[in-house]
């Protein structure tokens, strides 16, 4: 058992191209697996990771712009 909800867990990179017909989920009940214990990122985590990181820079760095131009407006 595993979530795919969050996309750091990596379950949507196990699925197979099949997908359901109507919903075009991937068949995650009938996905064949084998798990083993890692002691590290795996390179698609990494790569996740950095994308992640920064789309929250991006998102901070427009957060900071937003609110430096809403305190110019108050000043005016």
């Amino acid at each position: 058992y595993t979530t795919f909800h969050f996309p750091e867990s990596g379950a949507n990179v196990i699925t197979t191209d099949n997908s359901d017909w109507a919903t075009n989920c991937p068949e995650y009940k009938v996905t064949a697996v084998e798990v083993s214990r890692v002691y590290h990122p795996s390179e698609w985590q990494k790569r996740y990771q950095e994308f992640s990181d920064e789309q929250q820079r991006l998102l901070d760095e427009r957060r900071h712009e937003r609110s430096a131009g809403a305190k110019a407006e108050v000043r005016r």
